[in-house]
């Protein structure tokens, strides 16, 4: 095994532990993909839900889009009401790579761009998500990654050497950010890949 380089170890949620994608539910609600594909892209958008990630209620958010496009309004409050089953589920092999983690011992943490109402409704039914040694998410702090403020907290709060710290995430910027912040950080695109970085930093993780 290489010299341990590391010491803890940082997840991003949505798209590396959790299999979420607004399309699981509104596949349902709105069958014609060219239909569905126009009000996700330009009514309930990235940029939209961005401002859940950021702190703004549900509430708030469904009330005003409501009011802007009063003709979708039942599609726009199915967005927070129906939000869970906006999730297929865990991404069990890179749950796998967290237990394995926790079971030698490395202190893991979550690092997530996350609604916080939303985040206890995922941490509920995902209890996985509720055995991090730490948690900063961004809608309780009110600041987003790929902003620099929300890696000094998760580096201040929990007393980390970011040298010394990796984190992945399934977003380019956001791993720039990170690195920005002195992380040592890898984009996420397989639980493999993942084995393959940690144990490349002398982690106890099989490869």
């Amino acid at each position: 095994m290489s010299e341990r380089t590391v010491d803890t170890v940082v997840f991003d949620i949505g798209g590396v532990l959790l299999d979420w994608n607004p399309d699981y539910l509104y596949a349902e609600l709105i069958p014609d993909e060219a239909q569905r594909r126009h009000f996700l892209t330009t009514v309930t958008t990235s940029a939209w839900n961005l401002e859940q990630d950021r702190g703004r209620p549900w509430s708030e958010a469904v009330a005003e889009l409501s009011a802007l496009h009063p003709e979708h309004a039942e599609w726009i409050e199915a967005y927070d009401t129906g939000w869970l089953k906006m999730v297929q589920g865990l991404f069990d092999d890179t749950v796998a790579v967290l237990t394995e983690l926790q079971q030698a011992g490395i202190p893991t943490y979550a690092l997530t761009n996350f609604s916080d109402e939303k985040w206890e409704v995922a941490k509920d039914a995902f209890p996985v998500l509720t055995t991090f040694d730490g948690e900063v998410v961004s809608g309780r702090e009110q600041t987003v990654k790929p902003g620099e403020k929300i890696y000094r907290i998760l580096i201040e709060r929990f007393d980390l050497d970011p040298a010394r710290t990796f984190y992945t995430d399934d977003v380019q910027h956001n791993i720039d950010g990170a690195r920005t912040a002195g992380l040592d950080a890898e984009l996420y695109t397989s639980a493999p890949t993942l084995r393959a970085h940690l144990h490349k930093r002398g982690l106890p993780i099989s490869s």
